[in-house]
């Protein structure tokens, strides 16, 4: 069932790990604002350079949390990191780098959500939209021109279903996806281009086909991530000095052969630019000014049925993820309020809806509750050992199904649970 969007802080945020794209990132970060992205989390890999700076208006707009994140092949752990912080404060997170910009072409003027909204909305058991690549070549440019924008310089990519050999039995190139997801149905993310999702739940490409880290053959008539990977020599050289987020081997894909591989020049596209000056003759920051009001009235609207004594068992089916994200936000609402009575009592509300959406329950809404039980078991609420106690009841039904499928990772991560909970007091 999907959830109420008054409830979420953000319609679509980007988590991003970046470093050293001080020369890039007001415009990448402009660009996506006109595409209708309305919050973005930076993690800040030890960017020596001015990142930071341009980085910081928009962070004192309330448009950007930026994050320190030190340390070497950060990139899962920062994506994993995100997904647990802020999976109830985004109704979608994209997960992309500082040289990718998310490209709605069916959108007409419209923007990345209306096309993830419209593609999603088909699959109901689809928790995420894989968007392929257009990988955009140097335009025969050696030297670096900071003077113009990334999307200015560089109009020229690999056909759409041009794909690269990566080792035996895969392929990269425009194969390749980013991902735009519902975060609370993501268990892991153990690559930059796909997460795992809680059992039954997947990614779809446009066209609603099953997608994965690659989706083959590539499509790219309603969304594509124009990715600038090589920009000019002299930058791509840079680049390969940097090193990689996700790996430690910083020898291992930026080479001179890898340069060649993707400066692909064949084909003419500045469609990303039509639909910039198209966005921008209207545009309009996000405003989050009411959001407190906004929140408080998405709960009442969603929590009051659960106050009443009649309410049937039926009201509850399908709506796990609606009540943890309706905790989440009372949990939200409590820190920023000075009087923070009414946000605990929707707090402890939420609490009794989930108890009562157990009997109603998907594996995945079983999976999500499970990730949120180390907190939700801190709070001081008496339905809390209720709580606890239920779990402790199903998760033997669940280790049951894991067993029968030979899922033994996930039979032993459950039994590790259950043992905890049987201890906790």
């Amino acid at each position: 069932m999907v959830v109420d969007k008054n409830l979420f802080l953000h319609d679509l945020s980007i988590v991003a790990i970046m470093k050293c794209e001080g020369p890039y990132l007001k415009e990448w970060l402009d660009y996506h604002l006109l595409a209708g992205v309305d919050h973005f989390y930076i993690y800040d890999n030890e960017s020596p350079d001015n990142q930071a700076e341009v980085a910081a208006p928009y962070v004192k707009a309330g448009l950007v949390d930026y994050i320190s994140a030190p340390g070497k092949a950060m990139q899962m752990p920062v994506y994993n990191k995100a997904v647990r912080d802020f999976r109830f404060f985004s109704r979608y997170i994209a997960f992309i780098d500082g040289d990718e910009f998310v490209y709605p072409k069916s959108a007409g003027g419209g923007r990345i959500i209306d096309v993830v909204d419209e593609i999603l909305s088909q699959d109901s058991n689809a928790a995420g939209l894989g968007i392929n690549w257009h990988c955009f070549g140097s335009n025969e440019q050696e030297k670096a021109d900071y003077s113009r924008g990334v999307l200015e310089r560089f109009t020229r990519r690999a056909p759409t279903d041009w794909t690269s050999p990566l080792g035996k039995d895969f392929l990269g190139g425009n194969a390749h996806v980013k991902t735009i997801a519902n975060p609370r149905i993501i268990h892991f993310i153990y690559s930059a281009h796909y997460p795992v999702y809680f059992e039954s739940r997947y990614s779809i490409n446009e066209n609603g086909g099953v997608a994965t880290w690659c989706n083959i053959p590539p499509t790219a008539e309603k969304i594509v991530t124009n990715h600038y990977n090589t920009k000019s020599q002299e930058e791509y050289k840079i680049k390969h000095n940097r090193g990689r987020a996700d790996i430690l081997d910083k020898d291992i894909y930026y080479l001179e052969e890898e340069f060649k591989n993707f400066d692909r020049n064949e084909i003419f596209d500045d469609g990303i630019l039509k639909y910039r000056n198209k966005r921008a003759k209207n545009f309009r920051l996000p405003d989050n000014s009411h959001a407190d009001e906004r929140l408080f009235d998405a709960l009442a609207k969603n929590l009051s049925p659960t106050l009443l004594p009649n309410t049937p068992q039926e009201f509850y089916a399908g709506k796990m993820e609606t009540f943890l994200t309706c905790r989440a936000v009372s949990a939200y609402l409590q820190k920023k309020l000075t009087d923070a009575t009414p946000a605990k009592f929707f707090e402890e509300a939420a609490l009794v809806a989930i108890l009562k959406s157990l009997k109603s329950m998907t594996f995945a809404d079983a999976r999500l509750l499970l990730s949120e039980l180390p907190e939700l078991l801190t709070l001081p609420y008496p339905v809390v050992d209720d709580l606890r106690k239920a779990c402790i009841q199903f998760i033997p039904l669940m280790m049951n199904v894991m067993r029968l499928n030979n899922s033994w990772l996930n039979y032993v991560e459950l039994d590790y649970i259950q043992r905890l909970l049987k201890i906790q007091k």
